[in-house]
């Protein structure tokens, strides 16, 4: 059943307890109870029904999979199962509309993928941020990729966060969030102070691109990074997805948001 439907039960239930609330128990009857045993049962029903589905589209997405994928390139996945050597490092948000596989069709063992909220890498230290600093490390140090790619996209819900923060707030009710965001801190300044006449809307477009060079700055912190770079072993590249317009932007290590490279 349709989601409408089970809103629509849950409705109908909240309904029939407020009238019974304001009525005598000795009034409510056998009518009543009967109405309510079967609502209780429609709701039970649309429960199992909503967990039913979820669980089918795990099924068909593996089959498709290992029909589609799987079962026709077997040298790859047998490749795979040994040893693993990706070219790319991938920073990229947790959206669900930002896909890096999607987007750029990266292919299994391609790219070693990190997403998080507002696709952000905070400052080296080691007593903070631990899990950020390890998913770093691994591909970096243990599968020397060659490549880093800090993906921002359009409509970023993390960067609309950051860039409402006001400097004099009260503390947010946030656990993670807005702790988290904080991290695109510069970029949001730089935004605020430099299109400070532009809309709050293209003043966050701004602030997705200029946030992924704040997040290229940071990774520069990490030595292993840092000296990797320095030797030519690892490039550092920045990227823009507008899934509005359809189009990437893409470029290098050099704290601009002009492109280097526009796709459309």
């Amino acid at each position: 059943m349709s989601t409408e439907s089970y809103e629509d039960a849950l409705e109908r239930l909240g309904e029939l307890l407020r009238q019974l609330t304001c009525s005598k128990i000795s009034d409510l009857g056998n009518v009543a109870a009967v109405k309510i045993k079967k609502l209780t049962d429609e709701l039970e029903e649309l429960d199992s029904n909503k967990s039913s589905d979820a669980v089918e589209r795990i099924k068909s997405g593996f089959l498709h999979f290992k029909t589609r994928k799987y079962m026709k390139r077997p040298g790859l996945y047998n490749a795979l199962a040994k040893s693993q050597s990706p070219k790319f490092l991938v920073f990229a948000c947790s959206d669900s509309r930002v896909s890096p596989s999607h987007i750029l069709n990266f292919q299994p063992g391609e790219a070693f993928i990190v997403r998080n909220i507002g696709n952000m890498v905070p400052l080296f230290d080691k007593t903070q941020h631990s899990g950020t600093g390890a998913a770093l490390e691994y591909p970096i140090v243990n599968l020397n990729v060659e490549n880093i790619l800090v993906i921002g996209h359009s409509r970023c819900g993390g960067i609309k966060g950051l860039m409402s923060i006001e400097d004099d707030a009260a503390p947010s009710k946030s656990v993670f969030i807005e702790d988290w965001v904080k991290i695109g801190t510069p970029a949001k300044n730089r935004v605020k102070q430099e299109f400070e006449d532009l809309s709050f809307e293209d003043q966050c477009t701004h602030c997705e691109k200029e946030s992924v060079n704040v997040t290229l700055g940071n990774l520069m912190s990490y030595p292993f990074v840092r000296e990797r770079v320095v030797r030519n072993k690892l490039a550092l590249r920045g990227g823009h997805y507008d899934f509005v317009n359809g189009t990437f932007e893409l470029w290098e290590l050099d704290f601009k948001t002009t492109p280097a490279y526009a796709f459309s």
